[in-house]
């Protein structure tokens, strides 16, 4: 089973993937304009360069976000097995979140969270 079911998933993976392409490359009927070519600008036409950087504060802010997001995961499990662990998760979740605020705080001290 392991290495046998490793191979097939592999392959169906990309059997899909490519079936999928194909189906809506030969049955999809496309239009060709310039506005398919132009970058997603909340329809406001760009003036310039479409190439520009951006201030690696948006990304701060963004990985910040994903942090507390996926943090936020973890509390799912331990909200349904609380009653089952009882005192021992309670304490658990309170230095978890303690360290999650910690980190908090020091996004905020270093500015992470101004908007720019």
């Amino acid at each position: 089973m392991g290495a046998a079911s490793l191979l097939v998933l592999i392959i169906s993976a990309i059997v899909f993937s490519a079936g999928g392409i194909l189906v809506a490359k030969f049955l999809v009927k496309g239009s060709v304009n310039s506005q398919k070519g132009e970058p997603y600008e909340c329809g406001v036409a760009t003036k310039g360069t479409t190439w520009s950087q951006f201030n690696v504060g948006y990304y701060l802010f963004a990985i910040v976000f994903l942090i507390f997001d996926v943090e936020l995961i973890f509390m799912y499990p331990w909200a349904v097995v609380v009653k089952q662990i009882g005192m021992p998760a309670l304490i658990e979740i309170l230095i978890f979140l303690f360290i999650l605020f910690m980190g908090f705080l020091y996004a905020h001290k270093i500015g992470a969270l101004k908007w720019m």
